[in-house]
């Protein structure tokens, strides 16, 4: 049995993953400021220890990382349109506390940490698949404080050598994944607007493509990483599905899904958005034997079924 600490675990992928440690019979440590984040993420969750606090705090940081073996680094403000709107917010969530957080791991002796990136680090560079040896352009605070993240994990890796993995993803949407704010992922919110009959914004024309990650494959992809043999240390490495779909596509797809008969209104480009995003999966297969464990309609189907449940009856 491992000591994992998850930070973010009370937020959208990270309960998904100390749901998926507990199973394995795991022992977890969740690090969370609640910010994000809600309690009631993990209380179908048994015998986990949650702490509450911002890891750019160092003090909070060293007593979260203290006796574990695994980092599993979920924590962050993940969202382009709010890090354009506060990026000092943003800032803080997303590299001051990463680096608090590798220093704390550093000292404290563990054995490795895997980091969230983002596939948002590469910005409108044309070249599809995207595969982890392209150039980065990032064209939004968000996803400068996620590259500055993966490169803090290789520097602590080749500087310290603390094993780190910078798992980078590609849109993740799942169960638990918030639609209630302006931020949230557009699955969310195309589902919440189709299942309550309203016109969903899609912002520019809709033909901008994404390759759209169930919350397990991520998952799987962390947890492979966090205790893989091969030599991943100071390693980015893409899990996603290797497939894309357009927004059109995607709106239409969850349309037939939830037997809306609604149309999109189309807005302005929102700054910082990327136009297309499609993963090269090879390195995540060769390295850590990954494949990809749900499609995307059967994805959208699980999301679409947990957003229905948790409705409450008119």
């Amino acid at each position: 049995m491992a000591f994992y600490l998850v930070t973010g675990g009370a937020g959208f992928i990270g309960s998904h993953m100390v749901e998926a440690l507990r199973k394995r019979g795991d022992r977890v440590r969740v690090a969370d400021s609640l910010v994000t984040g809600k309690r009631t993420n993990l209380a179908h969750v048994d015998e986990v220890e949650l702490l509450e606090g911002d890891l750019a705090d160092e003090a909070f940081a060293r007593k979260a990382v203290e006796g574990v073996e695994y980092v599993l680094h979920q924590a962050a403000i993940p969202s382009v349109p709010r890090s354009v709107d506060d990026p000092i917010t943003s800032n803080r969530a997303n590299i001051d506390a990463t680096l608090s957080l590798l220093v704390a791991a550093r000292d404290a002796g563990v054995r490795r940490v895997v980091y969230a990136g983002s596939s948002s680090a590469h910005g409108n560079i044309a070249t599809l698949p995207k595969r982890e040896d392209m150039p980065t352009a990032p064209v939004s605070p968000y996803a400068l404080q996620k590259l500055v993240g993966e490169q803090y994990m290789k520097m602590f890796t080749d500087l310290y050598g603390l094993s780190t993995v910078t798992i980078r993803y590609f849109n993740v949407f799942g169960p638990r994944q918030d639609p209630g704010s302006a931020y949230s992922g557009v699955i969310s919110l195309f589902i919440r607007y189709l299942v309550e009959g309203q016109a969903p914004t899609i912002h520019g024309d809709g033909g901008q493509t994404r390759d759209f990650t169930y919350v397990a494959n991520v998952v799987d992809g962390a947890l492979r990483a966090s205790q893989a043999e091969t030599p991943v240390s100071g390693k980015v490495i893409n899990v996603a599905t290797g497939t894309r779909i357009s927004l059109n596509d995607l709106f239409n797809t969850l349309k037939a899904i939830t037997g809306a008969h609604v149309e999109p209104v189309y807005g302005p480009t929102r700054a910082g958005d990327v136009r297309d995003s499609l993963a090269d999966i090879t390195l995540a297969r060769d390295l850590l034997g990954y494949r990809p464990l749900v499609g995307l309609e059967e994805g959208l189907r699980e999301t679409v079924a947990w957003y229905a449940s948790t409705q409450q009856p008119a």
